[in-house]
């Protein structure tokens, strides 16, 4: 017989924090991919709202705007890592999402004064601040997520990547062609980010610990099933940097990662002008036809969910075996479209329309194939691990849409557009063998909190060789002293 455990109530505040962060990627993708629609509202005033001023800017100075956000977005990767293992997840989370309300509420301001220029200085300070907070998720996630319920929790809060996508494309275009025009996107997006600035403050904690509304069932739940002493959460764990940087399952979900996001930033940024110049589509059309690969996306995401959940309680596939096939079809299927995309015109806007649908779609399982894969490496270093891999894959989006700013020079030529989508393609099939090859999610040995007391034993004293005799098992001892020894005759 079995003694069931006491989870807590049914919706915990290990669910709430979920919910958050679901609530603050969906903030912080609407603020981010909002620029793909406004930039082509501001371009042309009368596919919108012609009551507001519109910019005569060439394709490369829209290429600079779309790649902006992400030349700030990339160095403070590393520093969101550190601050919240160093003042904790909240408080870095909290002035992260503000400061991000902030640039945008100021944009059509800068804007105003000082045209294309300042629109890439204001999203530059955007990307700043957004880029502590994806390290901080990650970190909040292994916090407060026990490891049955890890896969679930995780995928849960980042179908807010679908639903960002899908706000950022749809209600942009509606709000671009309503009353407050083009301007009333930057506005509403920073009123988003301001009302979960709100929610984060009153309900979120560092961990279970610091929480003011946790059940002592569910406290116990938590802490139990991570193995947290008393101690562990006052405890700063020493970061094993070379073993991380020579890690094969890491360095293969670093090139994954890239690849990923190159294919991504490319349908994200590129697919309004795509449809606009190749296909001909108006904005309201634009608009909704934009947003339906991502409303796909996040419906696709619900489904790998589930499936994922079957397929692991039933003991049907490992996590390993699980997050490789999810990846395969996440990476494999919108290669095979994105090739198919390249080849339609004007006549086969349907045809164009399900083959994005499909590619995008398809891509959200990637959430689970590669995105959670962190925290299976390494729950004690996640956050380090995400600034890492955020860090290189956002060096892409930078770079994408310059790439494409010097193959496509008339948005209407559809032979330029095919190189574009050929090169996502290649690279989305060389990212997944990769990951196929080296990757795992198995928690890797540099995880353990005294693993650089194991494999670098303090030597002097006299006590070297007793620490390491104790620290490491029987079998090693020997091997162990000797190198001890050795270190002290040199």
């Amino acid at each position: 017989m079995t003694t069931e455990i006491n989870k807590g109530p049914v919706l915990g505040m290990r669910h709430v924090q979920t919910l958050l962060i679901f609530l603050n990627i969906t903030c912080l993708y609407i603020g981010r991919l909002n620029v793909g629609v406004s930039v082509v509202a501001m371009t042309n005033a009368e596919s919108t709202n012609p009551d507001f001023p519109e910019y005569d800017w060439t394709n490369s100075q829209k290429s600079y705007i779309l790649s902006s956000f992400f030349w700030g977005y990339i160095f403070t990767q590393f520093l969101g890592g550190y601050l919240c293992k160093r003042y904790g997840v909240k408080s870095v989370m909290f002035w992260g999402s503000f400061c991000s309300g902030v640039f945008s509420a100021l944009t059509p301001l800068f804007i105003s004064f000082g045209g294309w220029q300042a629109y890439c200085g204001i999203r530059v300070l955007m990307g700043f601040a957004q880029g502590l907070l994806f390290p901080c998720i990650h970190q909040h996630l292994a916090r407060w997520s026990p490891p049955k319920e890890r896969n679930r929790l995780g995928a849960l809060s980042h179908t807010g990547i679908e639903c960002g996508n899908v706000c950022a494309m749809f209600l942009s275009g509606m709000i671009a062609k309503s009353s407050i025009g083009w301007p009333g996107i930057s506005y509403v997006s920073a009123g988003v980010a301001f009302g979960w600035c709100a929610l984060w403050f009153v309900f979120s904690a560092n961990n279970a610990v610091e929480s003011r509304f946790i059940s002592e069932e569910e406290l116990h739940y938590i802490e139990s099933s991570l193995k947290h002493n008393e101690d562990y959460h006052k405890t700063i764990i020493p970061i094993p940097w070379k073993a991380i940087l020579t890690s094969a399952p890491f360095l293969a979900l670093l090139v994954a990662r890239c690849c990923e996001s190159w294919g991504l930033s490319t349908l994200q940024a590129e697919i309004p002008s795509y449809m606009n110049g190749v296909l001909d589509m108006d904005m309201k059309s634009n608009a909704f036809f934009s947003a339906l690969p991502f409303l796909a996306m996040w419906i696709m995401s619900y489904v790998y969910l589930i499936s994922a959940d079957l397929l692991l309680s039933g003991n049907k596939l490992s996590l390993t075996a699980l997050r490789k096939t999810f990846n395969s079809l996440a990476f494999w299927v919108p290669c095979a479209t994105l090739i198919g995309i390249g080849f339609v015109d004007q006549e086969q806007k349907n045809v164009a329309i399900v083959l994005m649908t499909i590619s995008v779609g398809m891509n959200s399982g990637a959430t689970i194939g590669t995105s959670l894969n962190t925290i299976d490496l390494s729950p004690n270093h996640a956050s380090i691990l995400m600034g890492i891999v955020n860090t290189a894959a956002n060096v892409v989006p930078i770079v994408t849409p310059l790439v494409v700013g010097l193959i496509v020079e008339d948005d209407s030529n559809r032979s330029e557009w095919q190189i574009v989508f050929i090169i996502a393609a290649v690279l989305f099939f060389l990212g997944n063998c990769i990951f196929l090859v080296f990757g795992t999610a198995v928690s890797q040995p540099w995880d353990a909190e005294d693993y650089l007391q194991l494999k670098e034993p303090e030597v002097g004293k006299g006590a070297a060789r007793k620490e390491v005799t104790q620290a490491v098992p029987a079998l090693e001892v020997n091997d162990k002293i000797k190198d001890t020894s050795d270190s002290l005759d040199r």
